[in-house]
């Protein structure tokens, strides 16, 4: 161990839950291993910062700091068994030494409740959800409360710093579209610095399996596109599904609103387009113009931080997600390639076998993983776009009503006494739990999600940063060093227009004309500078504008759409982020 590195945990408490007092001897052993080499900061949070309980015993411990009674002070207020009036605190300062009168002034002082605003700040700042909270250098602890669980991740943050690093950077909301923004990049220089020909050369190496007289090879770049992009519209089926259930989406008053926006966000490209190309070659890719990238919208909010609404995140992801499922049946209907009946009979046979396993209530998420891979391959036999499958697959596997959380954590705790019971009567030397009690507690814990939510979550980290950086990378290597790339041709021009333009035109107005014909409301906490902002960003089209755009041209064409979906998504981001930093401005100082 490493003794000469600084080691700094600080412990968010709140003494009305009295799990801070059950766990402090689990800190009390940690700071023993470490001795003269840590360094600790008590601060105060509750997930209830207005209950007066919390505000009187957090504005105590920090009055008595400025006294130097802290430690005397925090063994009071954790052993302290009933209400925490202002009497008791008073009390305690008394009883530690302090000076009653002149504790009582300083606990009402305004820099006592200017350190609280404060601790409650940096609490909110490290997204700590559960108290007592422990951050190690300035690292959030989620493990399991338990000494040598802590001194463990204590080691990995002292002796791991890059991979700490890296973990942190993932966790950042705008990481997702950095990783995808580096990806596109990387792929462009890559093709104009002289290796385009081994860029094609990646593309187009075919890959695949035989078996018998059956053989299957395809392009690298075909599998990326058609099966990888299957698992990322899996997600956002899952996505879908999740808020139809519970999320923005579960109440209609709350869904009107971005559903009128989404449907004005599709309508008014595709309309701009059409007239761009009316009666033109490239008509037929009015799609392209109609997608947004979820990804890359919410990572461009991630960087004006916290002073984003909470409600226009939730505002512009369902718009998001109704505007992918607009794109998806686009692709579906409009962009499939040829058709063969009997491939098709063969997916709606997987369909019917998964529904059949839905009505059935088998939550198995592997039985439906394996058919989603053969629904997978007769989707794509059948000539229609591949990634449907990823979408049926997540509407077919089934939810199920929330677990009943007290019965749950009783049979967890009634099993946990049992074990604690077996070990203290154990006359063995080995004291561990036993293995089927840990299961009937991980079955206990998974009945609390279903399986699309344990899916959802398992496969975000994959599918943000692999797949679609893959998809970035293998689709955004366009030649552009000797090149002339025209803006003014129908198709390129049409796109630009649509998603600059025809995306917050078509946001903006829908939305104003629902709220002018109280068809629906706008959150009392978006200002309308704001949502202009935000309808800009929504221009931001690439991942699934591509998707669209590889479906719809081919070849120069192809490149063409790509550098125009490149450049629009550019310049939507640069105008939307300009435009919402300063409306969140103004509403601040409104």
């Amino acid at each position: 161990m490493n003794k000469e590195t600084h080691i700094e945990l600080v412990v968010f408490i709140d003494y009305t839950k009295k799990t801070a007092c059950k766990g402090s001897h689990i800190l009390k052993n940690v700071l023993e291993h470490y001795g003269d080499h840590i360094q600790v900061k008590f601060q105060y949070y509750s997930n209830n910062v207005d209950n007066p309980e919390f505000q009187r015993t957090a504005k105590a411990a920090l009055t008595a700091k400025t006294y130097g009674k802290l430690q005397e002070m925090n063994q009071l207020l954790l052993g302290h068994t009933s209400t925490y009036t202002e009497e008791a605190i008073f009390r305690m300062a008394e009883t530690v030494g302090i000076n009653v009168p002149k504790f009582k002034e300083d606990y009402n002082s305004k820099a006592i409740a200017r350190a609280l605003k404060k601790n409650i700040r940096l609490a909110q700042q490290n997204k700590i959800k559960l108290v007592p909270g422990i951050t190690v250098n300035g690292k959030l602890y989620s493990g399991a409360w338990d000494e040598q669980a802590l001194i463990e991740y204590i080691e990995s943050v002292k002796n791991r710093p890059v991979s700490h690093a890296l973990e942190s950077f993932v966790k950042w909301g705008a990481a997702a579209a950095i990783t995808l923004l580096i990806a596109a990049i990387a792929a462009l220089i890559f093709a104009n610095i002289g290796f385009s020909e081994e860029y094609e050369f990646l593309r187009h190496f075919k890959l695949g399996f035989a078996a018998g007289d059956f053989k299957l090879f395809l392009p690298l770049e075909t599998w990326i596109n058609d099966g990888l992009m299957a698992i990322f519209f899996l997600l956002i089926g899952l996505e879908i599904k999740r808020e139809i259930i519970s999320g923005e989406l579960s109440n209609i008053k709350k869904a009107t609103m971005p559903v009128v926006g989404a449907l004005g966000g599709m309508i008014i490209p595709a309309l701009l387009y059409l007239l761009v190309n009316y009666k033109g070659e490239g008509a037929h890719g009015w799609g392209v113009p109609m997608a947004t990238d979820i990804a890359f919208v919410l990572g461009l909010m991630a960087l004006l931080g916290s002073k984003v609404p909470l409600a226009l995140k939730a505002f512009i992801t369902a718009l998001a997600v109704f505007d992918d499922v607009g794109a998806i049946l686009v692709i579906a209907l409009f962009y499939g390639h040829g058709f063969h009946i009997n491939a098709f009979i063969g997916a709606l046979v997987i369909v019917g076998i998964m529904g059949f396993f839905n009505y059935s209530k088998v939550y198995s998420k592997t039985i439906y993983i394996v058919l989603g891979i053969f629904l997978w391959f007769f989707i794509y036999q059948s000539g229609l776009h591949a990634t449907l499958a990823g979408v049926i697959t997540a509407l077919l596997i089934p939810s199920r009503q929330k677990g009943n959380l007290v019965g749950i954590t009783t049979q967890a705790n009634v099993i946990f006494k049992q074990e604690i019971g077996n070990i203290k009567n154990s006359k063995n030397s080995q004291k561990s739990i036993r293995h089927s009690s840990v299961q009937s507690v991980s079955k206990a814990i998974n009945r609390l999600t279903g399986p699309g939510k344990q899916l959802e979550h398992s496969l975000k980290g994959t599918v943000n940063y692999i797949i679609l950086p893959l998809f970035a990378f293998f689709n955004t290597g366009i030649l552009i060093v000797g090149v002339h790339f025209d803006v003014f041709t129908s198709i390129n021009l049409g796109i630009v227009i649509g998603l600059c333009i025809g995306k917050p035109l078509g946001i903006i107005s829908f939305c104003w004309l629902a709220s002018k014909f109280n068809l629906a409301t706008l959150s009392s906490k978006i200002s309308w500078s704001q949502l202009i902002g935000a309808s800009c960003l929504a221009g931001v089209g690439f991942t699934m504008s591509i998707v669209v755009a590889g479906a719809a041209f081919d070849s120069e064409e192809l490149n063409g759409a790509k550098l125009s979906i490149l450049a629009a998504s550019a310049l939507s981001a640069l105008v939307g982020l300009l435009i919402l930093k300063r409306a969140i401005k103004t509403k601040a100082i409104e």
